[in-house]
Parts: structure tokens; sequence; C-alpha cells
């Protein structure tokens, strides 16, 4: 059973907990049914079945993620914008959404934006 996010900024500390122990479903856990996710060559993934076998790849090199630097969120109502700035200079963005049980999943993922100033 995975922890649930309760704020926000929950999900990218699961995301690194997680993507670090190599466990694919609890990084799936933290997206929507139908999330979108982009990938580095410019392609979209959407639903569960494929961020699951995108991260199924990814995974199996077993990468070590290291934290970057989180922002807070922006709120707006059920909706936040999460972000983080990482060390090799790339940021993410993600859009998040609160969920009637009062737990946050990310909802859009663009998990590198590129080079920031």
């Amino acid at each position: 059973m995975h922890l649930p996010a309760i704020e926000p900024e929950d999900l990218a500390r699961f995301f690194l907990e997680r993507a670090n122990a190599g466990d694919v479903e609890g990084i799936v856990a933290l997206y929507e049914k139908n999330a979108a996710l982009a990938l580095d060559s410019g392609r979209m993934v959407s639903g569960v079945d494929e961020i699951r076998q995108f991260y199924t790849t990814l995974l199996s090199a077993r990468p070590q993620f290291t934290p970057g630097i989180q922002a807070a969120a922006i709120r707006n109502g059920d909706i936040a914008l999460t972000s983080s700035r990482l060390r090799d200079g790339n940021i993410t963005a993600e859009i998040a959404r609160r969920q009637p049980d009062g737990s946050w999943l990310w909802a859009v993922d663009q998990p590198a934006i590129g080079k920031g100033a």
C-alpha cells in the first residue's frame, strides 16, 4: 500500500522514493487514470497503462534520481502547479489535482522543460 499525497508537494518526494526503489506501481499510483506525461522525444503518453510501460522501461536500467529544488505549489482550488529545478538545470512542471478523498495526483507531467536560467 502506498501512502497518498496529502499535499501536492508530496508527489515529487514520493516519486523520488519510489523511482529509486524501482517501484513502478508506486510511481503509477501518483498519476490520475487518464494523466498525460511528456517524453524527451516530444511524444506524449497518456493513461496509466502507457505511463506504466514508460516507467518500466526507464527503471529497468536502475537509474538513481537526486532531489532538485522544489518550488512551493501554486494552488487554485483543487488544481496545483508543482515544479522543481533539477541538478542538471532542467525544470519540471506538473499539474496536480485534488481527488475526491482529499489526496493529490498528477494530471499532467512535463519532467524536463529545458535548462533554466
